[in-house]
């Protein structure tokens, strides 16, 4: 008797029809071949493709890259949790989490390969190492957790049905599984480190006012509080994108009490972020910038972008409002209000990484110095908009062929009604 080939997708589960998929798909494709023009461009071209100048050596790339590897915090936070605190109900998203991460710094790689306007001049960061700047230690390590990331990534993918019925293959994918443990342990170490040295960057440069922060030994207090807010808003990314998966394909995917337990955990760490973050500005406000002949205002004025409305926006409105939400269990059980609060913390923490790259180069150096603002050109625009695109490719593939939530067909009987 002939035996009947393996599904490609997972059994037990119901998707889309393969028509409307490849128009999903095409769509998102679209918006990913006009980001691959302008990257052309650039690369051919240069960086005069961009607004970037002797003022904006780091502009809206690098704010971009910045956002993706805060926001990317989630996929090492939550196997840190999952796998060296022992929190085995986070299984159920752990795959998710490590996805969402996959594509964060993947992005952040292909942002940083376009922005050295040089690609092929990429390997000189390692083999001419700076050994007295951070952005090396930060290269090395968003390279070498991008390869941890992908080897945490293979077992999953080695899980469709197709691959999953070749023995060898099946025998790997379990033997990853068992040590997959070591993989999150040396994820947690190399995101601590190039998350707080992507921070240390702008805390060290004591001739920008704005950016310039006291520290401990050799790392400003800037280095810890991009760790932490990377711990802290990461894991709230995660949960949103879950949401969002689960209402563009109208099926409920993980269970709530894994949610409200990844939001508790969120809340707390964004609720000490922020209180270390206020005390933070206020002895920037009162003690670092007066000793440079700044006061606070100064910051915060005479510009047509950057008022005061930026710093409250981050530290009360993004900052503590969904901190307070997410530590409250009648906040985290009411869908609307823990919904409100993951996307204010998503913002908030893409308005620190905006303000710490783009209001950094705007702020006067000096007193009687203007601001220098800045508007990016389209190429930098779509080059930006390209990882959106390809998250929704990568995220779509991975859902129709992988088993990425285990509790689906449990949640879902018979298929459930979605897509």
């Amino acid at each position: 008797m002939k035996a009947t080939a393996a599904p490609l997708i997972p059994p037990g589960v119901k998707r889309c029809p393969t028509w409307q998929f490849a128009l999903w798909i095409g769509l998102a494709a679209a918006v990913l071949a006009w980001g691959v023009y302008a990257i052309i461009l650039v690369w051919w071209k240069g960086l005069n493709q961009t607004n970037m100048n002797d003022a904006y050596g780091f502009a809206l790339w690098i704010w971009a890259d910045l956002a993706v590897i805060a926001l990317g915090g989630g996929a090492f936070f939550t196997g840190f949790l999952t796998y060296i605190i022992g929190k085995d109900k986070l299984k159920a998203i752990i795959n998710f989490a490590v996805i969402i991460g996959f594509i964060c710094y993947s992005s952040a790689l292909l942002i940083l390969a376009i922005d050295i306007g040089q690609p092929l001049r990429g390997w000189f960061i390692f083999w001419h190492a700076n050994v007295h700047s951070m952005l090396t230690e930060v290269a090395f390590c968003l390279s070498v957790y991008f390869a941890v990331l992908t080897i945490e990534f293979i077992p999953l993918i080695l899980e469709n049905p197709k691959l999953k019925a070749k023995p060898f293959l099946h025998h790997l994918s379990h033997n990853m599984h068992e040590i997959m443990a070591v993989f999150a342990a040396t994820g947690v170490f190399l995101s601590f480190f190039h998350q707080g040295s992507l921070g240390g960057v702008a805390g060290v440069l004591f001739g920008r006012p704005f950016a310039f922060r006291e520290g401990i030994f050799i790392w400003p207090w800037t280095f810890f509080l991009f760790t932490w807010s990377a711990a802290a808003c990461g894991p709230c990314f995660t949960i949103l994108v879950t949401w969002l998966t689960e209402k563009i394909t109208r099926k409920k995917l993980v269970k709530q009490d894994v949610i409200q337990l990844l939001a508790k955990i969120s809340g707390w760490m964004l609720l000490t972020y922020i209180i270390a973050k206020t005390s933070d500005t206020l002895y920037w406000a009162m003690v670092t910038a007066p000793s440079k002949g700044f006061a606070l205002m100064d910051f915060y004025s005479n510009n047509p972008l950057y008022g005061i409305w930026i710093l409250i926006a981050e530290i009360v409105v993004c900052g503590y409002l969904p901190a307070l939400i997410l530590v409250s269990k009648r906040g985290r059980e009411n869908a609307s209000l823990l919904m409100l609060a993951v996307v204010l913390a998503v913002i908030g923490i893409s308005i620190n990484r905006w303000v710490m790259v783009l209001q950094v180069m705007a702020a006067p150096l000096f007193p009687f110095k203007e601001w220098v603002m800045y508007a990016p050109s389209w190429q930098e625009v779509a080059t930006t908009i390209l990882p959106i695109a390809y998250g929704i490719i990568i995220i779509s593939l991975a859902y129709r062929y992988l088993p990425v939530f285990p509790h689906e067909k449990e949640l879902n009987p018979a298929g459930g009604s979605g897509r």
